[in-house]
């Protein structure tokens, strides 16, 4: 069919190092039976791995279409030589579902070889636990609330979507880390007590918490002092919630320092409560 046409056809690619067509062997065979000498092609310089990916790619393009099977095989091939590569950009690649690609990946890679972070299709590489830039992230939100999503995410090194969760949670008084990112601590009974059921009242004494209350509060909300007030009230939240394994997070030469740190905010707040009640103590003028 290729011979028969007369439209000009796209250059074939030609591996450069070992002269092997990548793509366009189709092109090839059409260019000799029509008796040309000549074909235009464009040369990829790279290893062999790249080429492969290459191959794929412009096969999953255009042309004849790859089989499920050989889309499968094509991606574990590349899932062994780009394993810092992410699901999505080798589902895009092989033309697969990224769910797809990542149970391969599971098949194919054992956990020890498994990357700690991860290039994605737009270039920028991101750590596959994304607990600590979560965390620096709510500290940036409590330090500059003017701040935009982008440029904390910026310097944070996540995507704006993370941060926004982030400060999303913080303004709900939750964890800025989901649950799938917290470790999990051991779950210890009392002898003769059961382990409380999942309809039983954690979510209602949340939902009942002094601060959800406050969150709710329109007069705070609707100021921008209030809000801060917020934010500072939630990321404390935050911390009360993580605070367990945070110490495991503190290395032996900062844990003064971090100490130091920490009695000053709690004496912060102290100060801050007790102004707080001596406002409510003070005797209100009398109306005449």
């Amino acid at each position: 069919m290729l011979s028969g046409t007369e439209d000009t056809l796209p250059p074939v690619i030609v591996h450069r190092e070992t002269m092997r067509v990548i793509d366009g062997m189709h092109r090839l065979q059409a260019a000799v039976v029509r008796g040309e000498e000549t074909i235009r092609v464009r040369f990829f310089e790279g290893d062999e791995h790249d080429a492969f990916v290459v191959a794929v790619k412009e096969n999953t393009a255009h042309g004849l279409p790859l089989s499920t099977g050989d889309r499968v095989a094509a991606a574990a091939r590349i899932l062994r030589s780009h394993p810092h590569w992410s699901d999505r950009a080798i589902a895009r690649i092989s033309g697969l579902s990224a769910r797809k690609v990542a149970d391969i990946r599971r098949t194919v890679l054992p956990q020890d070889a498994q990357p700690k972070a991860r290039l994605g299709r737009d270039g920028r590489t991101r750590p596959l636990d994304g607990s600590a830039g979560r965390m620096r992230a709510a500290e940036l939100i409590v330090k500059e609330p003017q701040a935009s999503l982008r440029r904390i995410a910026q310097q944070v090194g996540i995507s704006p979507g993370t941060v926004r969760d982030v400060r999303d949670r913080l303004r709900r008084g939750e964890d800025p880390l989901p649950r799938a990112l917290r470790p999990r601590a051991p779950e210890r009974t009392p002898p003769g007590s059961r382990r409380p059921s999942a309809s039983e009242p954690g979510r209602d004494q949340r939902r009942r918490s002094p601060l959800n209350i406050l969150m709710k509060d329109p007069s705070l909300r609707s100021a921008e002092r209030g809000r801060h007030l917020l934010r500072l009230l939630s990321a404390n939240a935050a911390l009360a919630q993580s605070s367990e394994w945070l110490v495991g997070v503190v290395p032996e030469y900062c844990v003064g320092l971090v100490c130091q740190v920490a009695m000053e905010n709690a004496a912060v707040w102290e100060r801050f409560a007790e102004n707080l009640q001596r406002r409510t103590a003070r005797p209100r003028p009398r109306e005449s």
